[in-house]
């Protein structure tokens, strides 16, 4: 895409605010070195393409826009003279991508001042070298604060997850220590109750229907129901009544254990018929050990059962055995992403998973999404604690057109009308000094909109912020190429 050349005269140069501190002799050899151009309405350069000049605008209107997800979206639309835009880094040659950090197009017949991109870095060197120097240093201290800081954030994220899991790790390991201890003195209590019965004077016949009422009580410990504590307590009662009818001491010891294995009066009934009464009490002791060992065994394969579904959770959140880019379901992420944030997100904040799981598959940079739900859950957290403590966290999935939505929505303090616009700028945060880096929201923009080429956007009033991530459904032609983020 290139212009109809047209005369250049330094004077006219010279008008423009940019040129206009240059000596006659450095307007004269911008026109030797340049050139004016004149375009007709559409477009001048694509965002993306390599930099190979530098443009001014003599006279015209010119719109700049950023490619954001599958659209186009006008950043600058102005006629002012003198304006610039292009290979403005040129200065850095192969130390920074010199790529269009955006699109041009004119909507009127437009003529430019252009500078081929190495005559504009050799001018600006040889003419401002403070000023490159400056430009550099604040160029690439900006990319280096940016990295460090990053890395900081994500280290921050690392630590409190690593807390979180930690946290909920230990507490179902604790429960199946505690469990393993009991149970070992449970059946070593119940290897001696059945050397008591077996050396006393009961028929052949008694000891088989005691232990085939073992194996049925066992058999039902699986199957116990869900009692409310009213139906428990009513149940309790009616069996200590009747272990003070058959005179079996310490009955009331012994309700909350049959009652939580599912036993009833009824059942009890039974085991009374199936046994002597002088062998009676032995046999409601036997009973209730091989209760306890069941129940205990219970605890300990859900404890270990809970372990393992962290640890799942974990790699899925890391996601250190998969393809950094693959078809991913948003679901698993989204779940991963929450239990690992359990911890942090506390009892007082309900959450609320309204997920439409009909929706496909799609293809994205897991971990790096998980980085994003971190970071949105992590500030829906701060802005409910921000309103008191208490609230309610809402994840939402949906289909909108040819895009995914996930939807973070809290009950917090809400984004404030004049800073909305600025909270994906980077190093910009609300939070106490030393509480955030300001980098989550930059981060987690730039994986969504120059990753995975979707949306990142807020709505927000107090009462109601809704963070909406809009992804694509299909692969883009350029996504197996990863893109510095």
């Amino acid at each position: 895409m290139s212009g109809r050349p047209v005369p250049c005269s330094p004077a006219e140069i010279g008008s423009l605010f940019l040129f206009e501190k240059l000596s006659p002799e450095q307007l004269g050899r911008l026109c030797a070195e340049g050139r004016v151009e004149r375009y007709e309405p559409g477009p001048v350069y694509v965002e993306g393409d390599p930099a190979t000049c530098f443009y001014v605008m003599v006279e015209g209107t010119v719109v700049l826009s950023r490619r954001v997800g599958g659209d186009d979206v006008e950043v600058t639309r102005t006629s002012q003279r003198g304006v610039y835009s292009g290979s403005m880094q040129a200065y850095l040659g192969d130390r920074a991508r010199q790529v269009y950090n955006n699109s041009m197009r004119v909507t009127e017949p437009t003529r430019f001042f252009v500078l081929p991109a190495d005559t504009f870095a050799a001018i600006m060197q040889e003419w401002f070298p403070m000023a490159v120097h400056l430009l550099e240093g604040l160029f690439f201290g900006s990319k280096n604060t940016q990295r460090v800081i990053g890395q900081r954030e994500r280290l921050l994220a690392l630590g409190s997850l690593s807390a979180g899991l930690t946290h909920e790790l230990n507490n179902p390991a604790a429960a199946a220590v505690r469990a393993t201890a009991t149970l070992r003195e449970r059946v070593a209590k119940m290897r001696h109750k059945l050397a008591v019965i077996a050396a006393g004077p009961y028929p052949r016949e008694s000891l088989a229907g005691l232990i085939e009422i073992q194996e049925r009580t066992a058999e039902r410990v699986g199957k116990a129901p869900s009692l409310s504590p009213l139906e428990a307590a009513d149940r309790e009662d009616a069996l200590t009544d009747w272990f003070d009818d058959h005179d079996i001491p310490d009955g009331w010891r012994l309700a909350p254990t049959f009652v939580q294995a599912g036993l009833d009066v009824d059942w009890l009934d039974q085991v009374a018929a199936a046994v002597e009464p002088d062998v009676l009490p032995g046999a409601i002791g036997w009973l209730n050990y091989t209760v306890e060992t069941e129940l205990l065994m219970d605890e300990i394969a859900d404890s270990t059962t809970r372990i393992s579904h962290l640890v799942d959770a974990a790699k899925q959140y890391s996601q250190l055995d998969r393809a950094p880019f693959r078809d991913a379901d948003v679901h698993e992420l989204l779940d991963s992403t929450l239990l690992m944030l359990a911890g942090k997100i506390g009892p007082r904040i309900k959450v609320v998973k309204d997920y439409d799981r009909t929706l496909p598959q799609i293809p994205a940079y897991p971990a790096e999404l998980n980085q994003v739900w971190t970071n949105l859950i992590d500030n829906a957290v701060a802005a409910v604690d921000a309103a008191g403590g208490e609230g309610t966290l809402t994840v939402r999935t949906a289909r909108d057109h040819d895009r995914l939505l996930v939807e973070f929505r809290d009950t917090g303090v809400g984004v404030p009308p004049d800073i909305r616009e600025r909270i994906f700028d980077p190093f910009f945060t609300t939070k106490p000094v030393g509480e955030g880096t300001g980098l989550g929201l930059d981060i987690s923009w730039r994986i969504v909109v120059n990753k995975h080429h979707g949306t990142l956007q807020v709505e927000s009033e107090p009462g109601d912020t809704r963070f909406q991530v809009l992804l694509p459904l299909t692969a883009a032609e350029d996504d197996t190429t990863e893109e510095s983020a």
